[in-house]
């Protein structure tokens, strides 16, 4: 007798997993804004969903730290303190920086530095062109893509996470910036750094540029 495989392929992703995220897309583009709170039954109907799946989308994004619950009031998203930027940078720095020592760790510096370096370019244009959004992209890819050449899906699996938080608040972040093409340059000499093995540079700079993310953002939360 034939055997049935039980476990067969999935056409489509499962609907929670497709809620979650577009809720996730729009928590972090601020459509759904910070401190808001997210009435099940009018989420529900907008994605024409039951409950059942939409639950349990909820509940990863609570998992990630973007939604949380108040006891008897229901859902909400988080809002992010200074104290929060402060934590987010301080654990993003301890993974990029685990990720930067593999990767001067293991050779092949210069290939790194190449992959590196196409995203600074498109740093560098969407900063010439005044794209704040585009700049904002190409920054967070920049720092999913040193975290990716470690070669570490743990390193990586964490980063997503605090990656996700990050967007949240970098557009206050790029208002900051007087002009706008420094952010690329303190990249490109991260890059330079890493091409030609300067442990000590590459790591002053991104602690450098971790310190300095978080004095903009905590200034813009001051100011607003």
């Amino acid at each position: 007798m034939t055997r049935v495989d039980p476990l067969q392929r999935i056409v489509r992703p499962p609907t929670a997993s497709l809620i979650a995220d577009q809720l996730r897309e729009a928590i972090v583009n601020g459509d759904l804004a910070q401190g808001a709170q997210i009435g099940e039954s009018q989420i529900a109907a907008r994605f024409g969903v039951s409950r059942g799946p939409l639950r349990e989308a909820m509940q990863r994004l609570v998992q990630e730290g973007l939604l949380h619950s108040i006891p008897h009031r229901g859902l909400f998203v988080t809002e992010l303190s200074n104290a929060d930027i402060v934590d987010i940078y301080a654990a993003r720095l301890a993974v990029e920086g685990g990720a930067l020592t593999a990767i001067l760790d293991q050779g092949g510096l210069g290939a790194a530095a190449r992959r590196l370096d196409k995203v600074v370019r498109k740093m560098a244009a969407a900063a010439a062109r005044g794209d704040a959004a585009a700049l904002s992209r190409a920054d967070l890819a920049f720092h999913e893509q040193l975290v990716a050449e470690s070669g570490s899906v743990r390193l990586q699996r964490m980063s997503k996470t605090l990656l996700i938080e990050t967007r949240m608040c970098l557009d206050a972040l790029t208002d900051k910036y007087a002009r706008p093409a420094e952010l690329a340059t303190e990249h490109a000499e991260l890059v330079e750094a890493i091409r030609t093995g300067d442990q000590d540079r590459a790591r002053a700079l991104l602690d450098e540029h971790m310190r300095d993310a978080v004095a903009r953002l905590t200034a813009a939360s001051a100011d607003g």
